[in-house]
């Protein structure tokens, strides 16, 4: 199955539709969002075409296909506008057996990760810098930032695919 990873929209329009029309672009059967949906933190200078509204109308087209993990800046308000789940801390996905963790980054990440086993994936967003690493226990993941990438990244996702993960540009 062919899976689309992506992370920090910030509440970006612009990204958003982006986001969309590369997930039906690609083909893939499930969007897996890693957290900071709606707002822009902060921290953070407002993303290009900052309209948390229409990113709540982009996001909910796709509701049936969305698996999602709450962001440090998303809370039960973004719940209470959004037709998918988004508040849980992490989720589990077994992909050709690797167990996968997913989070959003700012708990459990490679300085402080959750109890993996040798050979499992820790998938998270957070710090807008896209990654692959091969640790010594667990192989890190991270699809990078979809609209405020950090360190002269270009906006990115992740796709899983016949057992391979790729980091894309946007």
């Amino acid at each position: 199955m062919k899976l689309m990873f992506a992370s920090d929209i910030h509440g970006s329009a612009y990204y958003a539709q982006k986001l969309k029309d590369t997930y039906i672009k690609e083909g893939a059967k499930r969007l897996v969002l890693l957290g900071d949906l709606l707002y822009h933190g902060p921290r953070n200078d407002l993303p290009k075409d900052y309209a948390p509204k229409k990113v709540i109308e982009i996001l909910n087209s796709l509701s049936e296909d969305i698996l999602c993990v709450r962001g440090n800046c998303d809370s039960e308000v973004d719940q209470m506008v959004l037709d998918f789940p988004v508040l849980a801390d992490y989720a589990v996905l077994y992909l050709d057996g690797i167990r996968v963790y997913i989070t959003h980054g700012h708990i459990y990440n490679p300085q402080n990760p959750p109890k993996l086993k040798k050979g499992d994936i820790l998938m998270n967003g957070h710090t807008h810098i896209s990654a692959d690493e091969e640790g010594e226990i667990f192989r890190y993941l991270n699809p990078g930032s979809v609209s405020i990438p950090k360190s002269g990244q270009k906006p990115s996702y992740m796709i899983y695919e016949n057992g391979v993960f790729t980091i894309k540009e946007l």
